[in-house]
């Protein structure tokens, strides 16, 4: 990848277009091999003659079109004292139009026969202080808390992928230990990705909950570094039952109990599924082209219910509305090309950008997301990517709060 005259150049490869994505540009994308430019450039740390095809990047797939400018003081530090007294931020797809409301408003924006799809992961306290034989500290971020789950039924040991921070990178085989009696063994290590093995005399998981805090983002700021009690109920949703999370579905963090009754006693139906939010959701997008971006795959439940309800409500041209980007990833990569949604559980790796055929989902509860971020890129591609980017300059301009704590947007 290189700049020349202000254009971005790029080797083209001929790849399989997913079905999904065949709508979009689909006779200028399938004729590019056979109608590019061949040039000749120099890169600049290389003195030979580099053969490159020219090929401008479209709009919405560089990733610098994700970008805005965000005032520090935006970021949201600490959560609202009441959940539903958040700002909302409604934003018509079709027109463009914006209006601006209270979070408990949208018991006035949804219809009695809305179906809200909800994401009911429970954040694990999964960030873990050691220390190595040395005496070095380490910081542990336990990613795939559902598969460690798994390797204790099947294998009798706690064995799950992690990030690992130290000053120096522990080797395969070196240990690290924690509080109370709790210790680690570095199995393997694999683009940056640490499998570990938990060693405990007791319940690995009353360890965690005794030892552990809950990994709250690093825009976030705590005058130690440790979360704060009132971090350990905010940074959670009211509905969450089923543990395996290392970031809040933040989304959801708005609803509180009474506003959820209160959609209920409407008529109102509320079905869950469950996505565990981990790296996938988070990974930094390090590509100029957002096409070449690789995501990480989560642990997905679909529960029978749920794809009866969802599928009950598509065929009578019901609403269906999903509270955060882990719903609508989680129900559309479980649906066929009907939009039928399929019940059962996996691993979700659906990566969601502009010029996705959305099978499912009508309406979208949605948080403001970090520039270059893939969730804002999902955004743009239910909403459009200039509508959602005008919508972001204005809700910056009335001082909306950004991020895991922050306001929230209804997108329909």
């Amino acid at each position: 990848m290189c700049t020349r005259n202000g254009n971005v150049y790029r080797r083209i490869a001929i790849c399989r277009i997913p079905r999904k994505y065949e709508d979009l540009d689909q006779k200028n994308y399938r004729n590019t091999v056979r109608n590019v430019t061949a040039i000749r450039v120099y890169p600049d740390d290389v003195g030979t003659v580099a053969g490159l095809y020219r090929k401008k990047i479209k709009a919405v797939f560089s990733l610098h079109d994700y970008n805005y400018d965000l005032p520090e003081n935006l970021i949201a530090q600490t959560p609202m004292a009441q959940r539903d007294q958040a700002r909302l931020l409604v934003l018509q797809r079709k027109t463009g139009v914006i209006s601006h409301h209270l979070f408990c408003d949208i018991y006035d924006l949804l219809s009695s026969d809305d179906l809200i799809v909800i994401n009911n992961t429970e954040v694990i306290p999964g960030r873990l202080r050691g220390r190595k034989d040395t005496g070095g500290k380490v910081e542990v971020l336990i990613l795939d808390y559902a598969g460690g789950s798994k390797k204790i039924e099947t294998e009798g040991n706690w064995i799950c992928q992690c990030l690992v921070k130290a000053s120096k990178r522990p080797k395969r085989g070196a240990s690290i230990y924690f509080d109370g009696g709790l210790s680690a063994e570095i199995i393997n290590f694999s683009d940056g990705i640490y499998t570990i093995k938990f060693c405990c005399r007791n319940d690995f998981e009353s360890h965690l909950y005794q030892i552990g805090d809950i990994p709250l983002p690093p825009y976030i700021k705590r005058s130690t570094d440790h979360s704060s009690s009132t971090d350990l109920s905010y940074y959670q949703t009211v509905y969450a039952s089923r543990k395996g999370a290392i970031a809040a579905p933040t989304a959801g963090l708005h609803f509180s109990e009474d506003l959820l009754e209160k959609l209920k006693s409407k008529g109102i139906k509320i079905v869950a599924i469950t996505l565990h939010v981990g790296y996938g959701t988070f990974l930094p997008v390090r590509v100029s082209d957002i096409r070449d971006h690789k995501m990480y795959s989560e642990s997905y439940i679909v529960p029978e219910e749920t794809a009866k309800q969802i599928n009950l409500a598509k065929k009578n041209n019901r609403r269906i509305v999903a509270v955060g980007t882990t719903c609508i990833r989680t129900i559309e990569y479980a649906a066929d090309n009907n939009g039928y949604v399929a019940s059962g559980k996996g691993e979700c790796d659906l990566f969601i950008y502009p010029g996705y055929k959305f099978k499912v989902v009508d309406a979208m509860v949605t948080n403001f997301h970090l520039p270059q971020s893939t969730l804002l890129m999902l955004v743009s591609a239910f909403a459009g990517h200039k509508k959602v980017m005008n919508a972001y300059k204005e809700a910056i301009e009335n001082r909306y709060r950004f991020f895991s704590y922050g306001d929230a947007m209804f997108v329909t």
